[in-house]
């Protein structure tokens, strides 16, 4: 969050929302993985909704960016962007045997693929800052993320909800 701020960059601070996200996510899940169905639905529940909530919070700091005049720094954009995209990766790589597990398993798997591919659209982002020196990449980017989280919350909800119902159909 304090390369956001020291770069300038609404891309920057919403992967570094995101990853404040996921370790709160993440260990949500964690603790669900020993309860049952219904409770682990209703986890994943909470994951979609607080996906959706920074998503639109993203998305709100976006627009009001857009009428406030403010180039980031790209080259921190960049530094910052290398250095989350490796922990991502490393995250990423030891998660991915669990991407179709239940909705809670995989909301786990979508905040660190999310993760990455914000990463990238980071770093691509700082590229297109330097060479234009304008703010709009970086604008884009953010609202990108933003999209993510959104996508990743609707996944995330409707297979919870999925879940959930299966599971009071099995407790009848």
């Amino acid at each position: 969050i304090g390369g956001g701020f020291l770069a300038g960059s609404q891309g920057l601070k919403a992967d570094a929302l995101d990853f404040l996200g996921d370790g709160t996510i993440t260990l949500l899940g964690l603790l669900a993985i020993g309860w049952g169905a219904g409770w682990r639905a209703r986890a994943a529940l909470v994951q979609g909704a607080f996906l959706a909530i920074m998503g639109a919070g993203v998305l709100a700091a976006t627009v009001y960016r857009v009428f406030v005049l403010h180039i980031p720094e790209a080259e921190l954009m960049g530094v910052f962007g290398i250095g989350a995209l490796a922990v991502n990766v490393v995250c990423a790589v030891i998660l991915l045997k669990h991407r179709s597990g239940d909705a809670n398993v995989q909301a786990v798997w979508l905040f660190s693929r999310n993760d990455a591919l914000g990463n990238v659209a980071i770093l691509i982002a700082a590229a297109f800052v330097w060479l234009t020196g304008t703010r709009w990449p970086d604008l884009i980017v953010a609202a990108l993320i933003a999209g993510i989280f959104l996508q990743g919350a609707w996944t995330i909800i409707l297979r919870a909800n999925r879940e959930l119902a299966a599971a009071a159909e099995t407790s009848s």
